[in-house]
């Protein structure tokens, strides 16, 4: 390995360090809310209120809840540490000693992508563990194709994180995006529900979610049911995370919400 890799991979390391570093520190305020939030809705939607509507898609509710609520958590924990540490950076004025680092701009979102990516994933395990003591049964259908999702739909929202970040002027910012556009695709992309029950038009429109893929690529991992072609989903995340990929260096390089 030559010098100038070696020295590319320690600062690679050393970011993606700090910024793992940075959500286990107050673990308490990143890893124990979803745990908890996710407890409240398999105790109120699974256990009182699932008996009353029984199965969905030839599974029990709880069971066909369990993906759904694995994956809202991976998507909004990917996507908050991004957006709140990239843009903690930018306020604090830190971001101009990353910019005239010798670390390129692809160091750079890789650093901020891994850390999102582990604590979405961290998140996913730890929200899974909780799922057992409500349904211990719970058993993975196709572990290789759960993993890869996981993983893609991880670096996804963490990208997305990222474009947020470099946009955003204040704090209140980072906030809309997850409030005003996130949560309410992701509680419509089939969560809670599946799209079969709905009448054709309300599927048709529900078709143009993109949420409704990635919880239907997950719940194909984790149940073997889906309600959407699954082929179909991963190659159109691929293609989202290549575009986003490009899009976030070109923001880097061009200096674009990072230079004053």
């Amino acid at each position: 390995m030559s010098n100038r890799a070696r020295e590319l991979l320690w600062s690679l390391i050393t970011l993606a360090e700090r910024e793992i570093r940075r959500y286990l520190r107050i673990w308490v305020q990143t890893l124990v809310p979803p745990a908890v939030t996710m407890s409240l809705y398999f105790v109120i939607f699974g256990s009182l209120i699932g008996p009353r509507i029984g199965s969905m898609n030839g599974v029990d509710y709880i069971q066909f809840m369990i993906p759904g609520l694995i994956m809202m958590s991976v998507i909004t924990n990917s996507y908050s540490n991004v957006v709140s540490s990239f843009f903690g950076v930018k306020f604090q004025r830190s971001i101009e000693e990353l910019l005239v680092s010798p670390m390129p701009p692809f160091i750079i979102l890789l650093g901020f992508i891994i850390g999102g990516v582990s604590r979405g994933i961290l998140v996913g395990i730890v929200v899974y563990l909780v799922s057992l003591f409500f349904y211990p049964d719970f058993s993975i259908h196709n572990i290789p194709l759960t993993i890869t999702v996981l993983i893609l739909t991880s670096i996804l929202f963490s990208l997305m994180g990222f474009i947020n970040a470099v946009f955003a002027d204040s704090f209140d910012d980072i906030s809309v995006v997850p409030t005003f556009v996130l949560t309410p695709l992701i509680y419509l992309g089939g969560v809670f529900y599946s799209i079969s029950i709905l009448p054709d038009i309300w599927q048709k429109i529900s078709l143009i979610n993109p949420m409704l893929y990635v919880v239907n690529t997950f719940r194909e991992g984790m149940l073997g049911i889906s309600d959407i072609d699954v082929t179909s989903a991963l190659f159109m995340q691929l293609f989202f995370i290549i575009i986003l990929t490009i899009s976030c260096l070109y923001l880097l390089k061009s200096g674009k919400g990072t230079r004053q």
